[in-house]
């Protein structure tokens, strides 16, 4: 694996290519990319395509990559402009890219945005929350969620989270009169530690999340887009705003093996199933439903 760091006018962004350039196979680079994950989330789903030259990076302000503009906030169309960047700088043509959560919002940005930048996209279980039946309701769990992390830090915000995503259907009364959510019951940290900077519990980056797809862009754009969604995430959260942004572009949602970090191994927590995982993703890539 070989790290690279790409400086531009308002972040230094580090990529990693694993596997040579232009590709032993003839094949596209294939392009991992998240968000608030990093390039580490990706290790153990990379590893299982070591006969493809794959590429990961950190968005800018996370992991390796900082930033130069000043600001906190993220947003889907300032990190199209990156992985662009990212792109052009392998001089290896168009890629293919599987991304994850917020990361699947970017990828809709840079297909809409720079069609010739990707062949084809799984994007998986994009977390756009407007889209969804119950969107009003579900941006107020979503405060809800920030409201925690300010008023008792991380680990209530991260139970709140949990909460959130794990919640069964639309958010409805029952949902918000239920008692608030306990971090200890979730092996999590009670007390605060004063910090108030994390991108997946303040409001940092709800403009990825309030993003709406440009459809007709993505559509004439020449790019296969493939929308995954796991088994296990079928009516929680992000298995809804899936399948509605798979709705709104005129397709199904493709199935895949475990949950919302389904291609991840243990070291995260709560383990996918990355063999299972990977094997999808060939399948898809290849031109599988």
């Amino acid at each position: 694996m070989k790290t690279h760091t790409l400086t531009t006018p308002d972040a230094d962004l580090v990529y990693d290519v694993r596997g040579p350039l232009p590709t032993a196979d003839g094949r596209p680079p294939l392009l991992m990319i998240g968000q608030p994950m990093d390039a580490t989330g990706f290790a153990a789903l990379a590893a299982r395509f070591s006969e493809r030259t794959v590429v990961t990076y950190d968005p800018r302000g996370l992991g390796r990559s900082t930033r130069k503009d000043g600001r906190v906030d993220q947003a889907p169309e300032v990190q199209a402009g990156d992985v662009h960047a990212v792109v052009e700088a392998l001089a290896a043509g168009p890629v293919e890219m599987f991304a994850s959560s917020g990361g699947a919002i970017t990828a809709l940005a840079v297909v809409a945005k720079y069609p010739e930048d990707v062949t084809t996209l799984v994007a998986h279980e994009p977390p756009l929350i407007t889209l969804t039946p119950d969107g009003p309701a579900a941006v107020r769990a979503r405060a809800g969620v920030r409201d925690a992390y300010e008023k008792r830090g991380w680990g209530a915000g991260m139970a709140a989270f949990v909460s959130m995503t794990s919640w069964e259907g639309e958010f409805t009364d029952a949902y918000f009169t239920q008692p608030e959510a306990d971090p200890a019951a979730f092996g999590l940290p009670t007390e605060d530690d004063g910090s108030r900077d994390d991108p997946l519990l303040s409001d940092r980056a709800w403009a990825v999340s309030s993003y709406r797809p440009d459809a007709a862009a993505i559509a004439a754009a020449p790019t296969r887009v493939v929308i995954a969604v796991g088994e296990e995430s079928v009516g929680l959260l992000t298995g809804r705003t899936a399948v509605a942004t798979a709705e709104l572009l005129g397709q199904q949602v493709a199935l895949f093996p475990s949950h919302h970090g389904g291609f991840c191994d243990g070291e995260f927590g709560y383990p996918g199933k990355p063999d299972e995982f990977a094997h999808r993703l060939r399948e898809v890539l290849d031109g599988a439903a």
